[in-house]
């Protein structure tokens, strides 16, 4: 994974045909939650995949697009 140059707990990456193309950390869940909306309306089209994942836990927090029968 990318080092985290700003320090922050969640990390947000848009990958557009499976190459990273933006990406940004925050330490707060809930200002990544709203930055991961903004980026679904403004970066999601076709070929495009947006992860937030928890970079203490390395779990994965949401995606779009969403995996049909994907569970948590």
């Amino acid at each position: 994974m990318d080092s985290n140059p700003e320090g922050g707990r969640y990390h947000l990456l848009v990958t557009r045909d499976g190459k990273p193309a933006l990406h940004g950390w925050w330490g707060s869940e809930a200002t990544a939650r709203r930055k991961f909306t903004a980026w679904v309306g403004e970066q999601g089209r076709p070929g495009a995949r947006i992860t937030l994942v928890d970079e203490e836990t390395g779990e994965q927090l949401d995606e779009w697009p969403a995996v049909v029968g994907g569970g948590s």
